[in-house]
């Protein structure tokens, strides 16, 4: 390798991290005060599992980053699920509150909850639970989502839509009186 390409990795490097970073403080700073993560402790961990990969191609930043979003996805769910276990028998067992705007109304949430929501959103609709993540967790535009997907700006546009609505339905505030009703 020579020095300038070198360089250009590098650079490269540094602007994927720094990228991953932004994401992480997003992500930690819907969390509930208190919260024990710190972004640097999370993009390092997420940064390292997206070097790991082999099955991505590095030249493609937008493929970078959506992989990124799906590693710090599961890393606060990993937390989540660990902090929930060593809190059990706490006041109500709900774990960490993460804030999610949907339709335009901001619902505090447990990450747990919201990954639950996105699995079955998956089986649904697998490419408007793609975007929520790549949205909400790799913090992508519409136009990289559209090509991460390979789809047009309006599908990813119509699909978020979606999304939105039925995240609200599904985690809105008459969730428990709606699963009460079937």
């Amino acid at each position: 390798m020579t020095e300038s390409s070198s360089d250009d990795s590098n650079s490269w490097n540094q602007s994927i991290y720094d990228r991953l970073h932004e994401l992480a403080e997003k992500a930690l700073r819907r969390e509930s005060p208190g919260h024990s993560l710190q972004p640097t402790l999370l993009v390092n961990d997420a940064y390292l599992r997206l070097k790991e990969q082999q099955n991505l191609d590095p030249a493609d930043r937008s493929l970078m980053l959506a992989a990124g979003a799906t590693i710090i996805r599961r890393l606060l769910v990993d937390y989540a699920r660990q902090r929930k276990r060593l809190k059990r028998g706490g006041k109500d067992g709900r774990g960490i509150p993460l804030h999610i705007s949907v339709a335009n109304d901001a619902k505090g949430l447990d990450i747990l909850e919201l990954n639950d929501a996105l699995e079955t959103l998956a089986k649904e609709l697998p490419r408007a639970a793609r975007i929520v993540e790549l949205k909400f967790f790799g913090g992508l535009t519409g136009e990289e989502i559209a090509e991460q997907l390979d789809v047009s700006l309006r599908t990813v546009n119509n699909d978020w839509k979606y999304a939105k609505a039925w995240l609200y339905r599904a985690l809105g505030p008459d969730t428990e009186s709606n699963q009460a009703d079937d």
